[in-house]
């Protein structure tokens, strides 16, 4: 058996066709099951985002697993610009290891640091491990190698500067909100556009307990359907300085080619300045709020030029951060993989203990026979003698062959082992 990891992500594939490897949870555990009834896999977990799937097995050593790993992945995606090969990453041994280990620290990720992944990690295994099959998908191995990983993803963000700070657009606009208005639970959102960027920003900021949302758009189907899948009500421009009145935050991402929300609109809805906090995220370009609306008493505005150089100054400060949370990494790899090459020689030691007890009790026997006059005490000091020189003869053997596989020595040794002390006969 040798672990592997079978992967697309967006180191080698662009997003239109990462995302025909997405897996959804049943799927997942289909593809599972289907790699198990291969013969080739005996234990698996599929980890899948939008920026990543990856397959990770204690997999049959050679091409065969690779193979029907490939051709479950290729099904899923279906017909592709090139074969589902070229988009595709394997693995193996210690190397796959060390990237799971890589992703679950953020070290892989497009943004680098991220704490989602280690979420996204960890639901992945506990859905393998809790899957109602018998032997479960993740099973002793694969359960120690994904809470190594975690453990070590925990590490890096404890230890190291890797994860501090916000490093996304959605992620930036929680923190400032947090800046202003402390918890955010219960404070109300208008939403300018439909926009992708502006969507993710109001989901983040609905994870933090926002509600009330009002969606805003120049088409209203479209904020409609917006306001329908962000759980909110959907206006016309008509009302904006209306719907302006009982926001607290503003997220405005129209593509519109002029302002959108000028300083009469706001001047409107109040005639004496906002009277509390109003915070406004411009992610449009060109910018739909026009920025004398920053200068009114009470509104904190930012546009995409002050989200994205908080975002370059807190990943300039994680990529300082790598080197420390590569060690890490290395560190706990070189550990696992001295644990998992010591199950190679597992079976060897106990069949090495095993002959040796044999022996050790048939000399034992013949030798108790030839001195039948021992009492109780001379015999049971005579058995207690032979099992002290069985486990002192047996030590230095046992060392090495553990000493071995930690160095990937674990084939020659084995086969060594098993010749000079006849396991196979």
């Amino acid at each position: 058996m040798s672990l592997a990891i079978l992967g697309v992500s967006h180191r080698t594939a662009p997003i239109e066709v990462r995302e025909r490897f997405v897996f959804s949870r049943a799927d997942a555990l289909a593809a599972l099951a289907m790699l198990r009834a291969s013969g080739v896999a005996h234990e698996a977990v599929l980890l899948s985002t939008c920026n990543r799937t990856e397959v990770y097995a204690d997999i049959e050593a050679g091409g065969e697993g690779r193979a029907v790993a490939e051709r479950i992945l290729a099904d899923r995606a279906g017909p592709l610009p090139e074969a589902a090969k070229e988009y595709l990453y394997w693995l193996e041994g210690r190397d796959a290891v060390y990237q799971l280990f890589r992703v679950a620290a953020g070290l892989d990720s497009m943004v680098l640091g991220e704490a989602e992944i280690q979420g996204q990690v960890r639901e992945s295994y506990e859905y393998a491990a809790l899957a109602p099959v018998e032997p479960p998908f993740a099973g002793a191995v694969l359960s120690r190698l994904f809470q190594t990983a975690l453990s070590i993803g925990g590490r890096v963000r404890s230890e190291t500067e890797l994860g501090r700070g916000s490093a996304s657009v959605a992620s930036v606009a929680v923190e400032l909100a947090r800046k202003i208005f402390g918890s955010l639970r219960g404070r109300r959102v208008l939403v300018l556009g439909a926009g992708d960027t502006a969507e993710l920003a109001v989901e983040a900021l609905a994870r933090e307990g926002v509600q009330g949302i009002v969606v805003a758009n120049r088409t209203r189907e479209r904020a409609q359907a917006l306001a329908e899948r962000l759980g909110g009500s959907a206006i016309g421009f008509a009302d904006l300085a209306t719907a302006l009145r009982d926001a607290d935050i503003t997220v405005s991402s129209t593509g519109a080619p002029h302002a959108v929300l000028t300083l009469d609109t706001v001047r409107r809805a109040f005639p004496l300045g906002p009277p509390r906090p109003l915070f406004i995220i411009d992610i449009a370009v060109p910018r739909d709020v026009e920025p004398d609306v920053g200068k009114e008493r009470n509104v904190f505005l930012y546009n995409i030029d002050d989200l994205q150089q908080i975002v370059g100054d807190t990943l300039h400060r994680r990529g300082e951060a790598v080197p420390a949370a590569e060690r890490i990494v290395a560190e706990g790899a070189d550990e696992f993989w001295r644990w998992y090459s010591s199950l190679d020689v597992v079976p060897v030691i106990r069949s090495l203990r095993e002959r040796g007890e044999r022996v050790r009790q048939e000399e034992l026997a013949r030798t108790l026979q030839r001195l039948s006059h021992l009492g109780n005490e001379d015999r049971a000091a005579v058995e207690e003698m032979s099992r002290r020189l069985l486990n002192k003869l047996l030590h230095t053997p046992t060392v090495h062959l553990r000493r071995g596989a930690a160095n990937g020595r674990s084939e020659t040794l084995i086969e060594a082992a098993r010749e000079m002390f006849g396991l196979d006969e």
